[in-house]
């Protein structure tokens, strides 16, 4: 039987051939925007380019190791609360905001370029960051007098709180998903969705009429050995050319072909448009994540060829949840964080793109402030870093907290009750992109218990809006 007079087994089982060529959950050939679906509302088209970066902390990082308080009376308290995880005084690097209050501060000794980011003003810092439902205190925590986030201290729960900015139900539909659904009739690309992960698929960027693009540090995943003119892959290159240039009268068939071959066109143009985009004088370091940074920024180059003016880009870099070993595995993580945040920063430079990105990190949770003997365990509040040229830098917004044990915030064993919500931060990043204020409150259900409708204020202020 020839190809052409395929029946549905036949063709079902090539399908399977094909998808075999697959990796598992992370393939691009099925990450393109609906192509029935409706245009997004009130995005305006511009000249302009923007872009978010998101570099989540999966695991909850220990962010009060990374931002510590230097002047004498508050480092002792840090120093006594945190007993042998606490850094040494002499070791951690000057940082000079504008807005300390009377506290002098530094930074975990591996973050030196965060730290020539923040003096600079590229780099502010969101103290005390976290889910909430609503303004909580300790004694209304206690009696229970105010709702707190569904699943308070689980992974999962407060990965999902973070990624949909639904601090009171469990959803599958993120908050990046529902900015895409808005604005993405902004990009000239209607086959590329403008939201791009390094993770597959995921809960940050799902939404109901885009679906996430899965990229690597190569580009674009595509099918394995597809355009390979050696081995295996010419037969599979036929086969495959030869099923997607039929036509079927099964309506399935039809359907599944035509997508499937507007994917497959889609990955071979955006890998080409990412292959012509000239090397960096920025060198990036050998890790995964300067890789990633690496991919983003050619990205950002073609942006142009490929039709985006707006993108979120989405990388998880795991390895945070450090109930042991923490002093090692801070370090470490930080250095690699911080090599990468830096060779991003200088190739955006080099592009004289700084005012058009905005990187930004989450983490599920913060850690105790309290060891566990060579650790820390599952807290709340946390500090969070944002860096790019729109960022209003040198700053740290939002209060930090009285890291004494039986503070007004401390609920018990150094687990600190968050004073800025999230919410308010994800707002002020929505504004920056595009999404109108006056459509806030759709993008976060529970921004109004913070930030009222019809606000013209900035939620925060960390950024040049």
């Amino acid at each position: 039987m020839s190809i052409y007079d395929v029946k549905r087994r036949e063709f079902l089982k090539m399908a399977g051939l094909v998808g075999a060529g697959l990796s598992t959950g992370q393939s691009s050939l099925f990450n393109l925007k609906n192509l029935g679906a409706l245009a997004g509302i009130n995005a305006a088209k511009g000249d302009d380019y923007k872009a978010l970066v998101c570099v989540y902390l999966g695991g909850g990082a220990d962010s009060y190791n990374m931002l510590v308080p230097r002047s004498v009376s508050e480092y002792n308290v840090y120093q006594a609360t945190r007993s042998n995880l606490a850094l040494n005084l002499s070791d951690l690097l000057p940082i000079n905001p504008m807005n300390n209050g009377g506290i002098d501060f530094g930074l975990h000794p591996m973050m030196t370029g965060v730290q020539s980011l923040f003096n600079d003003g590229k780099a502010c810092v969101l103290a005390n960051v976290g889910t909430l439902v609503d303004y909580i205190s300790k004694d209304e925590y206690y009696n229970e007098l105010k709702p707190v986030p569904l699943g308070l201290f689980s992974h999962s729960d407060q990965t999902n709180q973070w990624q949909t900015a639904s601090p009171g139900e469990r959803l599958i539909k993120g908050w990046a998903g529902r900015i895409s659904d808005m604005i993405h009739d902004v990009n000239d690309n209607d086959l590329i969705s403008m939201n791009m992960s390094f993770n597959g698929t995921n809960t940050f960027q799902s939404s109901n009429l885009n679906v996430e693009y899965s990229i690597n540090n190569n580009g674009a995943i595509t099918l394995n050995g597809y355009g390979d003119m050696y081995g295996q892959g010419i037969q599979k290159t036929i086969a495959i050319d030869k099923m997607l240039s039929r036509s079927y009268t099964d309506p399935l068939k039809e359907t599944y072909t035509k997508n499937f071959k507007t994917a497959l066109d889609s990955n071979l143009f955006f890998n080409e448009k990412i292959s012509e985009v000239p090397e960096f004088s920025t060198q990036f370091s050998e890790s995964y994540m300067s890789g990633n940074m690496s991919m983003i920024a050619k990205i950002i180059a073609a942006r142009e060829e490929l039709g985006f003016k707006r993108q979120i880009f989405y990388l998880d870099v795991g390895n945070w949840d450090n109930h042991d070993n923490l002093t090692n595995d801070l370090s470490y993580n930080l250095m690699s964080v911080d090599n990468a945040l830096t060779e991003f920063n200088n190739v955006l430079k080099e592009m004289g793109l700084e005012d058009c990105v905005v990187t930004f990190t989450m983490s599920e949770f913060g850690r105790t402030l309290t060891s566990n003997g060579n650790g820390t365990d599952h807290a709340w509040g946390g500090n969070a870093f944002v860096m790019g040229g729109p960022v209003r830098g040198n700053r740290i917004f939002g209060e930090f907290p009285d890291l004494a044990l039986q503070s007004p915030l401390d609920i018990g064993g150094g687990v600190i009750i968050p004073t800025t919500p999230n919410d308010l931060y994800f707002a002020e990043l929505a504004i920056w992109l595009g999404v109108p204020q006056g459509e806030l409150h759709t993008i976060f259900p529970n921004l109004g218990n913070f930030y009222a409708q019809g606000s013209t204020n900035a939620p925060l202020g960390f950024l040049n809006l």
